[in-house]
C-alpha cells in the first residue's frame, strides 16, 4: 500500500508539472559583468612542494567505466610519469605509466608538463585511491568508478556549462559540491582564457587548479565549446582546440570515433553522446557518419535506457543571444534524435537557463509550411545550462511572448542535477546561485522515452 501511494503521488506530481504553463522567472539578479578572479586568488593557489603535481583531473577512460584517465601537470620538469593506485590508501600496489607533453602558445607561453595515464581493468562501483608525483612531492586522491551499465542502475549527474573562473563560477562549483553527484556532464566553455589578451594560457592553468577540488575525485565528461577553439592566426596559432586537446583527453577511440571532440560513454543506465558544434557535421563528414553509426548500431536502450546528447550550441533557444546559431546542426540531426527517442539534449553557450517541453520541428518542409516546433512525445527535452558563471555576464534578453514550447527560463547563474532512479524515472533540478546560497528554482520528473514513452515529460 505504501509503495502504491508513493507511485500515485509521483504520478500526480508528474501530471502537475506536465500541465504547467511556460514560466519566465521574475527573479532578477545583477547583470553586471564580473571580472575573473585575480590570479593570486586562493582557489588558484598552486600546491606546496617542489615541482608538486597540480591541475589534477580525471575522466572516464573507456566506454563502460572500467578505465579512468588521470591527468596532471608539473611546472618545472616532467618528474615521474607513473600513477600508483589501489584499493587501500596505504597500499597503492598497482601502477600505470602515462605520457607527457608540452605545447607553446603565441610565442611567449610554454605550458607546464602535461601528463595523462589511463588506469585499466578497474571494477565497477569501487573506490580507488591514487597518487601522482611520487619520488619528489606526492599528492594523493581517490575516485569511485561508475556502476556497471544496466537498465535499473541509478546514477546522479551534475550538469554544468560555461563555467569560467569568476566569483560566480566559484559559487556554482561550491553549490554542486554541496549537492553531490557521481560525475559531471560538462557542456563546454571551460576556462575562457581566450577572453584575455593573447588568449592568456595562464588562465588554462588557473582554471584547472580551481576545479581540481571536484574533478580530481570524480570524472567530468567533456563537451567542447566555442571558447575551446582558440584559433588565433594573428598570433600564429592556427590549430583549433590546441590547449583543450593537449589538456583534456576523451575516450573517443573506445567509442569508434576518429576525433576526440565527438564520442560517447555509458555510465549506469545512461548512454551519453558528446557532439561538437564547431567541427564539420555535413553529410558524409566524419562526425555525421559517426553519429549515424552510433545511433544505429551502438545504442542499446534495453541495457542503457537513458539516452542523453550533449552539444554546446543550443538547437532550441528563446533568448536573443545566439538565437538560432544551432539551426544548421538541428536541421541535420534532429530527425535522427527523434527517431532514436533521445531523452534529453543538454547545451550551453547562451548565458542563462532554459528548459523546454518535448518538442520537435521535423515535419516542416518547403511545401507544408509547418515551421513552428510542435509537442512530440518522442522528442527530447532541451536544457540550456550555459549559466555556470563566466566573465561575459548573463544573457537576459528573452524573446516575448514566451513560446509555448519553453517550459521555464531565467537569466541567472547556477547548475543542474539529473538523478536517474531506474529505467523509467529521473528527477531533475536546476539550482540557482542566489546571494551566496543555492536555491532550487526549477525541477521536473522525466520519464524514459524507451520504457515509458506515453508520458509527456
Amino acid at each position: 500500500m505504501a509503495r502504491m501511494l508513493a507511485v500515485l503521488l509521483l504520478l500526480a506530481a508528474h501530471a502537475a508539472a506536465s500541465a504547467s504553463a511556460g514560466v519566465t522567472s521574475p527573479y532578477r539578479r545583477s547583470l553586471l559583468m564580473l571580472p575573473d578572479m585575480p590570479l593570486d586568488a586562493d582557489v588558484f593557489r598552486a600546491p606546496e612542494g617542489d615541482n608538486a603535481p597540480e591541475q589534477v583531473h580525471i575522466t572516464q577512460g573507456d566506454l563502460t567505466g572500467r578505465a579512468m584517465t588521470i591527468s596532471w601537470a608539473t611546472p618545472k620538469h616532467p618528474g615521474s610519469n607513473v600513477v600508483r593506485y589501489g584499493l587501500d590508501a596505504d597500499n597503492l600496489n598497482l601502477t600505470a605509466e602515462g605520457t607527457v607533453r608540452r605545447y607553446t602558445w603565441g610565442g611567449t607561453y610554454q605550458s607546464p608538463y602535461i601528463h595523462h595515464a589511463t588506469l585499466t581493468g578497474l571494477d565497477h562501483s569501487t573506490v580507488y585511491h591514487y597518487a601522482v608525483g611520487h619520488g619528489y612531492t606526492v599528492r594523493s586522491f581517490s575516485f569511485k568508478t561508475p556502476p556497471k551499465p544496466g537498465p535499473d542502475v541509478p546514477i546522479k549527474f551534475g550538469l554544468i556549462g560555461d563555467l569560467g573562473q569568476t566569483f560566480h563560477s566559484n559559487d556554482t562549483l561550491s553549490h554542486y559540491e554541496a549537492n553531490g553527484g557521481d560525475a559531471v556532464l560538462f557542456i563546454g566553455d571551460l576556462s575562457y582564457a581566450d577572453d584575455h589578451p593573447g588568449h592568456d594560457n595562464r588562465r588554462w592553468d588557473s582554471w584547472a587548479r580551481f576545479v581540481e577540488r571536484s574533478v580530481a575525485y570524480q570524472p567530468w565528461i567533456w563537451t567542447a565549446g566555442n571558447h575551446e577553439i582558440d584559433y588565433a592566426p594573428e598570433i600564429g596559432e592556427t590549430v583549433p582546440f590546441k590547449p583543450f586537446t593537449n589538456r583534456y583527453p576523451t575516450p573517443f577511440r573506445a567509442a569508434n570515433s576518429t576525433e576526440p571532440l565527438w564520442y560517447s560513454v555509458r555510465m549506469g543506465s545512461a548512454h551519453v553522446i558528446m557532439l561538437s558544434s564547431y567541427s564539420s557535421y555535413g553529410k558524409y563528414m566524419p562526425q555525421w557518419t559517426w553519429l549515424q553509426d552510433e545511433l544505429a548500431t551502438r545504442v542499446d536502450r534495453a541495457a542503457t535506457p537513458w539516452l542523453i546528447v550533449c552539444v554546446h550550441t543550443p538547437w532550441y533557444n528563446t533568448n536573443d543571444y545566439h538565437y538560432m546559431e544551432g539551426e544548421t546542426m538541428r536541421v541535420q540531426f534532429e530527425r535522427w534524435l527523434v527517431d532514436a527517442k533521445v531523452d534529453l539534449v543538454l547545451s550551453g553557450h547562451v548565458h542563462s537557463y532554459e528548459r523546454t517541453h518535448r518538442i520537435s520541428n521535423v515535419v516542416f518542409d518547403i511545401d507544408n509550411g509547418k515551421a513552428a516546433p510542435q509537442i512530440n512525445a518522442s522528442a527530447p527535452v532541451y536544457v540550456n545550462i550555459g549559466d555556470g558563471g563566466n566573465t561575459e555576464g548573463l544573457a537576459n534578453s528573452f524573446r516575448s511572448p514566451q513560446p509555448e514550447y519553453s517550459a521555464f527560463r531565467e537569466a541567472s547563474y547556477g547548475h543542474a542535477t539529473l538523478d536517474i532512479k531506474n529505467r523509467t524515472h529521473a528527477y531533475y533540478e536546476w539550482h540557482r546561485n542566489q546571494d551566496g546560497v543555492k536555491v532550487v528554482a526549477d525541477k521536473a520528473w522525466f520519464t524514459n522515452r524507451y520504457y515509458l514513452p506515453t508520458h509527456t515529460n
